[in-house]
């Protein structure tokens, strides 16, 4: 579920976006591979192998998409006295971590 997605924005830099873009391109190719590996009958312990491996990847991204976020979003906030997105950062957190 997307929510928040028509308000809301943040300014990235090229090379934030650039990285934050290849790491969700290799994995829309693992999963591609997966779904391949479906289609021609793969053993199933060999494609949950792989689906591990794109769940770290996306796991990943993640981490590092929330490493920025803090160094930036909510650090920024904090310096102006907002809690507000401490508050975010938390109801975040328990999203991710269900």
């Amino acid at each position: 579920m997307i929510e928040n997605t028509c308000c809301r924005k943040k300014e990235r830099s090229d090379e934030e976006k650039r990285l934050l873009i290849n790491r969700l391109s290799r994995i829309e190719g693992q999963i591609r591979g997966i779904r391949a590996m479906v289609e021609k009958d793969a053993y199933c312990p060999d494609i949950l192998t792989q689906a591990s491996a794109a769940a770290a990847a996306l796991n990943g991204f993640a981490k590092a998409l929330l490493s920025e976020h803090i160094r930036t979003c909510v650090a920024e906030d904090v310096r102006r006295g907002s809690d507000e997105t401490l508050d975010e950062l938390l109801d975040t957190l328990q999203k991710w971590m269900k």
